[in-house]
């Protein structure tokens, strides 16, 4: 039978909620709920990742030229930002177990800076694509008519220059921008398409998807681009999702830890939003390679 006593102290231990019997049973808990929410989070990007794999496999050498064409500089950039976050936000767990408030609050405030970082590289790489015409939906990229690009190219170019770039557009390299009406296109040629055959392995099975007629086709190789850029931007556009959640969850933690809540008795919420901030790096860690580096070898 409990006394006054016990119910005095049950009631005033850190952090316990009125449904739980004692701080060991509401670890437990959270703990269980929080790795089951993780479970369903990797059937879900789980998924995503097979339809990646899937049509990567069906066309390697468009994924392969989409691939070579986003910048493996910011998408390196992003992986070690995260992969520092991750060490902040693992500092930030252990400043909470020792009870550190000042230490807390500086890890978790370095956490969401590298967040941020990472959002900001994100925005950079998406309006390239959209000014490039590389968002596969139509009429949500940047519409030109070109003449304005052409005009101001002639009117702050030296002789040489002009007949340089004209030299280059003869050459097949990339055209001057025009899209009145915003939709998906692929100025960027289909070179590594021309490599496989030379070189022998452009299946046969391929081949259909990319040629008409015996040679290839824009249209339909530029389609199989779009597919690789509806994957790469619903992938990380998920991804960056989950990050706007992961900072609005510091968010909270930075002020919860500001104001003294998180002891060394209790520190759970700290430990758990660090297990979904880790998850979150861990998925980057894999869409890096996989939409990034993969296929960039052949450009060699």
């Amino acid at each position: 039978m409990s006394t006054h006593a016990d119910a005095h102290d049950h009631h005033h231990e850190p952090g316990l909620q009125h449904q739980f019997e004692n701080m060991k049973q509401q670890e437990e808990s959270v703990s269980i709920g929080m790795w089951m929410f993780l479970v369903q989070e990797i059937m879900f990007f789980g998924g995503l990742f097979t339809a990646y794999m899937v049509f990567r496999w069906r066309y390697p050498m468009a994924f392969a030229e989409g691939s070579n064409h986003l910048d493996a500089f910011w998408g390196g950039l992003n992986t070690v930002v995260l992969i520092v976050s991750s060490l902040t936000m693992a500092l930030a767990v252990y400043y909470a177990q020792k009870g550190i408030r000042n230490m807390q609050v500086i890890m978790i405030v370095l956490t969401m800076f590298f967040g941020t970082v990472f959002l900001g590289v994100k925005a950079i790489e998406y309006t390239d694509k959209y000014n490039n015409g590389l968002i596969p939906v139509a009429g949500w990229n940047k519409k030109s008519t070109g003449a304005e690009v052409a005009e101001k190219a002639q009117a702050f170019a030296f002789p040489w220059e002009v007949k340089t770039e004209a030299a280059a557009a003869k050459d097949g390299e990339k055209k001057t921008y025009v899209n009145p009406r915003g939709d998906f296109q692929w100025n960027y040629g289909h070179e590594l398409v021309k490599q496989a055959e030379t070189a022998g392995y452009l299946t046969a099975d391929e081949k259909i998807h990319y040629y008409s007629n015996g040679q290839i086709d824009p249209f339909k190789f530029q389609e199989k681009v779009r597919m690789f850029y509806f994957i790469y931007f619903v992938m990380t556009g998920l991804h960056a999702l989950h990050m706007v959640v992961g900072l609005l969850l510091m968010a909270w933690l930075l002020w919860k830890a500001w104001i003294g809540t998180f002891t060394a008795l209790y520190y759970s919420p700290v430990e758990m939003s660090g297990l979904y901030w880790h998850f979150v790096d861990i998925v980057w860690i894999f869409l890096f390679p996989l939409l990034y580096l993969l296929g960039r070898h052949f450009i060699h």
